[in-house]
């Protein structure tokens, strides 16, 4: 299941990202791609300890702790720190899947990628090619959003970003583990939880069948998430 958490970051938001970047280092994009990924990655991205770069992640992850679609779907217990990257002049990513483990020694940081995120900061129109393709059980879906908005999608799907072939398409990418690890059972809580949160409205604080559903909720997290 793809996710869309539209607006995500407001169009002041990505314009100063834009400028600030404009002031970032950016480095070859294959120096942290894994033994076989980096025959298929070409970019650019921001320094991992690049100051700029440590700023703008920050106020991302604000951002998503404002999100109740974003903690709803993500159920996150650690996040790995927003990286930023940049395709042009015909710049990809071929088919390839998430490190299942990523780890950053420098932060004595840890993780287990159950999702993988992609923010965007370029509008559509800015580039041509760029798309985010990720397989899935019905076949690989595109994906190019506004800029602002992001999409949230299984690590362990095989994805790949498509040539740009004019304009740039700049991103933000994040990877994060969830209380819950297994994907079908993320996704039954998050429609779950998105029903009960369309069913409460109009009614009462107190209505008895909200409650229950809720109660059944709360037990299904309880009976599922490792933390």
């Amino acid at each position: 299941m793809l996710i869309v958490i539209e607006n995500l970051l407001t169009r002041n938001d990505v314009d100063a990202f834009r400028e600030r970047l404009g002031q970032a280092e950016w480095v070859d994009g294959a120096q942290s791609a894994g033994s076989r990924s980096v025959a298929v990655k070409q970019n650019l991205q921001v320094e991992r300890n690049c100051p700029v770069g440590v700023e703008l992640g920050n106020t991302i992850l604000r951002r998503l702790g404002d999100s109740p679609t974003f903690a709803s779907a993500a159920l996150a217990e650690k996040i790995w720190p927003p990286v930023f990257n940049l395709y042009q002049d015909g710049g990809h990513y071929g088919t390839h899947v998430d490190s299942a483990l990523m780890r950053w020694p420098e932060a004595n940081l840890t993780l287990r990628s159950d999702m993988s995120a992609t923010i965007f900061l370029s509008d559509p129109d800015e580039y041509e090619g760029g798309e985010l393709l990720v397989e899935g059980q019905y076949g690989a879906q595109a994906v190019k959003l506004a800029a602002g908005d992001m999409v949230l999608y299984p690590s362990s799907s095989l994805h790949q970003v498509t040539p740009v072939t004019s304009g740039q398409r700049i991103c933000a990418i994040l990877w994060l583990q969830s209380a819950v690890a297994d994907t079908t059972r993320r996704e039954m809580l998050f429609e779950l939880d998105q029903s009960i949160q369309a069913l409460s409205f109009g009614r009462t604080v107190d209505d008895p069948d909200i409650d229950r559903l809720i109660h059944v909720y709360h037990n299904l997290v309880r009976h599922w998430a490792v933390v």
